[in-house]
């Protein structure tokens, strides 16, 4: 972990970070000269009755006190540029990786883990660095070189400081280990927290008008508690840290009064050597409080580093390949004997619980004992139980193998779950096939350039999404150098030019966070657009036009046939009417193909597909309502 984030401090802020510890270690050297001086002035100033050496004295001190507010303040103002570069260096740093992140990847976080990720553990982090630069450099260098001081002045009432220290630390490792601990599970139950304000600020419309607002309150405050009776465990193994420290403080000052009169008075020591001992005592102790409060923090910022450091080291399932394809030929389709899993979900593994440890390292063993033929898949399997379920995924699609041409219109129909979005997940490489292979342009999508491949298809979800910004803004989304002109082209061959000529500011028109000020339809109009203006040569539009009216579905369709002819289009719907004009229709049925065929074909050779046309066409309906039917 100390390597990762060394590497995300870069030479400019490491550099930062070592002025910031030159001006905390001089700042000590300097507070460390006052005790001497003042000694001497004492000893040979006020009890010599020698005015010149109490001014000689006197200035000196004032001299070293404004160095030492020179170096506090390099130091201070180092510390927070080090501490703010390291946290701007961490957040770009995982911003880029959960971007490179395949949609396998993104399944193993929530949105609110990556949220907490990015926000209050990079700034545990930050005020723990800067902590460090500050106390952790400033507090061991006052000890190393304050003790130094205290021996040169009596060996033997400074090993009263090294009783404290010994007894400190005891105090200060126990504390840490438990604390530890308890502040990762404190860390874990923030994700919940913030996905339950993240679920309920976006669902917000729907809370309210089932008038939900007590029963989220409830839920909300639930999650909150467990974090408050979390917290108040972890501090409270940390106060234990305080109890001790004054202890040792109240025990050093009982020591060194009692023993340090007895050398007064025996002339072992001096009135002045006496009084800078209890000044360096006081400082000595000082440090050690602050400290035992950057313990405090550097507990709660390692269980935060650990978090940070899991999404930084997450490899991308999904990669481009080391001499890849840049350039796709055609919108040709091939899915060859294709089945598709998507898995377990990833568990995080508790690394402070050695039963976990010891299970994690037997399921990796097997695992290699299997792939290795050391051990069969069934023995595996009898050895452990979630063994089974890796060696045996739940496929979501089975033995899918069709051929497509380039050009030709595909029309996808099929029950909720049937997988038709994981088919067509496929072409783009969102993920990849777990058996048999995908072929676009006649290559295996696996040998193509990601950006190249992904370039080529244009592809508009379930769920679309806009951005805040103008119509023009969002448009360019699909090609960043269109024109205006062809941003209102795009816009005409998704029937989405009317309504934006409509608004006030035309394409010019603010759009909020989320689409939030158009309609469902206006929506999937202008993302089906931004598709568009990649010039695609593969287009899918998975559900895309469910809020649009038939007619307007109808001329869209007919704008596709005849504006993009060349583009192969892959249209899922539940309407028979958005794919009976398609050159072929593939009907899914639990992830397998039922059929695939023309409309005519389909009615006279397929049952479900003739089913579902006579249920929508007597008495509307859809694929579903027949299936419960």
């Amino acid at each position: 972990m100390i390597k990762m984030f060394s590497k995300y401090l870069g030479k400019k802020y490491r550099l930062i970070s070592l002025l910031a510890v030159f001006g905390m270690v001089m700042e000590v050297v300097v507070e460390n000269l006052v005790p001497l001086v003042m000694a001497n002035l004492i000893d040979n100033g006020i009890q010599a009755q020698n005015f010149n050496v109490v001014l000689r004295a006197g200035g000196l001190m004032v001299a070293l006190a404004l160095f030492g507010l020179l170096f506090g303040s390099i130091g201070g103002y180092f510390a927070a540029d080090a501490a703010a570069g390291l946290a701007a260096s961490l957040r770009s740093g995982i911003y880029r990786s959960i971007q490179r992140f395949s949609f396998g990847n993104l399944d193993k976080y929530s949105t609110a883990g990556l949220v907490t990720r990015l926000t209050t553990d990079v700034s545990n982090v930050q005020n723990s660095y800067q902590m460090i630069l500050r106390t952790c450099m400033r507090a061991p260098a006052t000890l190393i070189f304050t003790l130094a001081l205290t021996f040169s002045i009596s060996r033997k009432l400074s090993m009263i400081f090294l009783v404290a220290l010994g007894f400190l630390l005891i105090v200060l490792i126990l504390v840490i280990k438990f604390a530890d601990k308890a502040f990762t599970r404190v860390f874990s139950k923030y994700d919940a927290l913030n996905a339950s304000v993240q679920e309920n600020v976006t669902g917000i419309r729907v809370v309210k008008s089932f008038v939900r607002e007590e029963f989220e309150i409830g839920r909300f405050k639930v999650s909150a508690e467990n974090i408050y009776k979390l917290f108040v465990k972890a501090e409270g193994l940390v106060c234990f840290i305080f109890p001790a420290l004054y202890l040792a403080v109240y025990g050093c000052m009982i020591g060194i009064s009692w023993f340090g009169a007895h050398e007064v008075v025996s002339d072992s020591l001096t009135t002045g050597q006496l009084t800078s001992f209890f000044t360096y005592m006081i400082s000595i102790l000082m440090s050690l409080m602050m400290l035992a409060m950057v313990f405090v923090m550097i507990t709660m910022s390692v269980a935060s580093g650990r978090r940070i450091e899991e999404v930084l080291s997450e490899i991308p399932k999904i990669q481009t390949p080391e001499q890849p394809v840049t350039e796709v030929k055609d919108g040709s389709v091939v899915f060859s004997q294709v089945s598709f899993s998507y898995g377990k979900r990833e568990e995080p593994v508790d690394w402070d619980n050695p039963k976990e440890v010891r299970r994690q390292k037997e399921k990796q063993e097997r695992m290699a004992a299997v792939e290795n033929g050391t051990m069969t898949r069934e023995e595996a399997m009898r050895q452990d139980p979630d063994f089974r379920e890796e060696a045996n995924p739940r496929f979501v699609l089975s033995d899918v193998t069709l051929s497509v041409r380039s050009g030709e219109t595909i029309g996808i129909i099929g029950g909720t779950g049937s997988s038709k979005t994981s088919l067509v997940s496929l072409i783009p490489r969102l993920y990849d096939a777990t058996e048999g292979e995908v072929l676009v342009g006649g290559k295996n999508v696996k040998t193509y350039d990601l950006k190249a491949l992904r370039d080529s298809v244009g592809m508009v979800l379930q769920k679309n999404t806009l951005f805040s910004g103008t119509i023009y803004d969002n448009l360019r989304w699909g090609n960043p150098d269109a024109s205006d002109a062809d941003c209102e082209e795009a816009c005409r061959l998704a029937c989405a030019d009317e309504f934006v000529r409509s608004f006030p500011d035309g394409y010019n028109t603010w759009i909020e966070q989320g689409g939030s000020n158009v309609s469902g339809g206006q929506k999937q109009r202008l993302c089906i657009a931004r598709a568009l203006l990649k010039k695609p040569k593969i287009l899918i539009l998975d559900d895309s036009t469910s809020a649009v009216d038939t007619a307007t579905d109808a001329s869209i369709r007919k704008a596709f046939r005849e504006k993009i002819p060349n583009t192969t289009k892959f249209i899922i719907s539940q309407r028979i009417s958005g794919v009976k004009d398609a050159d072929r229709i593939l009907v899914l049925e639990e992830g397998r193909v039922s059929g695939f065929g023309t409309h005519e074909e389909l009615l006279k050779n397929n049952e479900i597909y003739a089913s579902v046309v006579a249920a929508q066409t007597e008495g509307g309906g859809d694929f579903d309502e027949r299936e419960e039917a």
